[in-house]
């Protein structure tokens, strides 16, 4: 009888370690389709999406103020080449 009980026990075991095992997978295979979307966008999508158009936007301003930098050193450089004239009058 004691064989049969170790053997009954191990099974009883063996059971709950499968079954914690398959419970992680459904929770695992859960956040793997939240992350990618199961026929829908997913948050990795969603996530790509914002970044592009920040890259975009990023690009955008970055050539405003460089024009703007250009226009403000080229004001200055000009009061600085004149500024000769300017205090004489």
């Amino acid at each position: 009888m004691a064989a049969n009980d170790r053997e009954s026990a191990l099974r009883i075991i063996d059971y709950d370690f499968q079954r914690q095992v398959l419970d992680k997978l459904v929770r695992l295979e859960t956040m793997v389709e939240t992350l990618i979307g199961n026929a829908q966008p997913g948050r990795v999508k969603i996530a790509e999406d914002k970044i592009r158009e920040l890259e975009r936007n990023d690009v955008r301003r970055s050539a405003y103020s460089r024009l703007i930098n250009a226009g403000i050193s080229a004001g200055i450089s000009v009061a600085i080449a004149f500024h000769r004239y300017w205090l004489k009058q």
